[in-house]
């Protein structure tokens, strides 16, 4: 098994999304026997309900905020233990700071609307860019239509990884995370043939069949010493022609949670966010696990 810190960490700012988000996360302590701690970051509020207000009426909010969901969570939850803290500080830092010693870190995300899909948001965006602990985004509302707290999440793992990139951060936090929740995991590799064999199958009709068990042949080597290590885990692997986040999204539409990654960069420019991970942290309905990986 994975070693892990046994906390989780959520970023609270008193919205239905960060309400979703801890009630998601109070499910998955208890799944871990981690430690629930609810953080307030001072500067947070992209949209404050108090905008103006002073140092101490905002304190007192916060305080108010971390009170009522720590209740909450305690009552939904009587074997949890519950931290709550303030902290101060640029948003993204601040989060980043306070998930150092989480298994991970969850955040909640806003609805557009069912075609324009999520809104991350500035912060949740920079806070992924800048934190090695895995993130979890949760949406408000989920499939049913109400809050995600876990407990009617019955579908699969799904997790989407590249054949030719190392992929064993994601795949020891989706075994893991299936193990925890006793469901099935489904692992995706999107891939498209090069364009130059785009007339390909009039000259020979099995070249893409080739192509196919050799990529079907990788993959299911990239997760042989999984499948060892998890032996009783239900694991089923696809390797699909299309688009990886279409592939993926397509995979996850049931799905109790879906895990993607993003590539670690030093270098201070871009987004540090593939464009996969986008899309599905965007457009998935169910929580999403983004894992850096160099």
């Amino acid at each position: 098994m994975v070693t892990m810190p046994n906390r989780l960490t959520v970023g609270l700012d008193g919205s239905p999304e960060s309400t979703a988000a801890a009630r998601w996360a109070a499910r998955e302590a208890e799944l871990r026997g981690a430690t629930l701690d609810l953080v307030h970051a001072e500067e947070w509020l992209e949209y404050p309900p108090l905008p103006v207000a002073t140092t101490e009426e905002r304190r007192h909010w916060a305080e108010t905020v971390l009170r009522d969901t720590a209740e909450e969570a305690r009552r939904a939850h009587p074997s949890l233990k519950v931290d709550t803290r303030r902290v101060d500080g640029l948003p993204s830092l601040a989060l980043t700071h306070a998930a150092e010693d989480s298994d991970m870190l969850v955040l909640g995300s806003r609805a557009l609307g069912s075609i324009a899909g999520f809104l991350v948001g500035s912060t949740g965006s920079a806070t992924i860019a800048e934190t090695e602990r895995p993130v979890v985004l949760v949406r408000a509302i989920g499939r049913a239509g109400t809050a995600p707290d876990g407990e009617g999440d019955r579908g699969p793992v799904v997790v989407g990884v590249d054949i030719h990139q190392p992929c064993d951060k994601l795949l020891a936090f989706a075994f893991e995370e299936a193990s925890f929740r006793h469901c099935p995991l489904v692992i995706v590799h999107g891939w498209s043939p090069p364009p130059i064999l785009s007339y390909a199958p009039a000259l020979d009709p099995g070249i893409h069949q080739e192509m196919a068990r050799g990529i079907t042949s990788a993959l299911d080597e990239m997760v042989r010493p999984w499948r060892e290590k998890y032996p009783a885990a239900q694991v089923d692997s696809r390797a699909t022609i299309g688009q990886s986040a279409i592939q993926i999204l397509d995979a996850a539409s049931a799905a109790a949670l879906v895990v993607v990654g993003r590539r670690i960069r030093r270098s201070a420019f871009g987004t540090h966010i593939g464009p996969i991970a986008h899309a599905v942290m965007h457009h998935a309905v169910s929580p999403v696990a983004v894992i850096a990986h160099d």
